[in-house]
């Protein structure tokens, strides 16, 4: 995930920092760094606090994934506030120079993302590999085996503006006897997750 998220923070930083003359070509890397060590930062946080259905939402596209919907997103907005911030601290610039850098990079990056994790054509990363990163659980197992859940499907779902009945289905299908020697069973975890996800997912709808 990591060196992914940095290849789209170079990809989107030619002109907003390594042409910039506010930035010096010595701290070019550093200020990418820093942008992507907020990034990390805040979807880790929001992870991390149990905010998978607005991450899913994010990093499905629900929200949009043009300039202005990606910054208006609650998410974004506090990730561009954070690494403006530390931008400010770390290389003494003001609001409006580090304010301007993080405006024209981030949505780059995170509309990139959003493109590489949605699509079930791509396999560079995906919804699995993403929270298994920001929550700290290991994505070396398969979804059932380690918490009865397979992000993908509900990700893929949400992504392509359809998730309906056939889609929970399927779902449900997954989620079921994870870890469990009856296979009719859920597994123990899978249950939880699966009614506070979807609860989640739906209950501003």
């Amino acid at each position: 995930m990591l060196e992914q998220l940095f290849d789209l923070v170079k990809q989107n930083s030619q002109e907003a920092i390594v042409q910039n003359p506010a930035v010096p070509n010595e701290n070019n890397e550093d200020v990418m760094q820093t942008l992507m060590g907020s990034i990390t930062g805040g979807l880790q946080e929001q992870a991390q606090t149990g905010n998978l259905s607005g991450l899913m939402g994010l990093l499905s596209g629900n929200s949009g994934t043009s300039s202005s919907s990606l910054m208006n997103n609650p998410i974004v907005s506090a990730i561009a506030g954070k690494a403006i911030s530390a931008i400010m601290e770390k290389f003494g610039m003001n609001s409006q120079t580090a304010g301007g850098i993080v405006a024209s990079v981030l949505p780059g990056v995170l509309g990139g993302l959003i493109s590489k994790v949605s699509n079930p054509g791509d396999s560079s990363i995906d919804f699995n590999d993403i929270l298994g990163n920001l929550t700290g659980k290991s994505t070396a197992q398969a979804p059932s085996q380690s918490s009865g859940f397979d992000f993908n499907q509900i990700g893929y779902a949400m992504a392509d503006g359809k998730l309906d009945m056939s889609d929970l289905v399927r779902m449900g299908g997954s989620m079921m006897g994870g870890g469990s020697s009856q296979p009719n069973q859920p597994s123990q975890g899978a249950g939880l997750d699966l009614g506070g996800m979807l609860g989640g997912l739906f209950g501003n709808k």
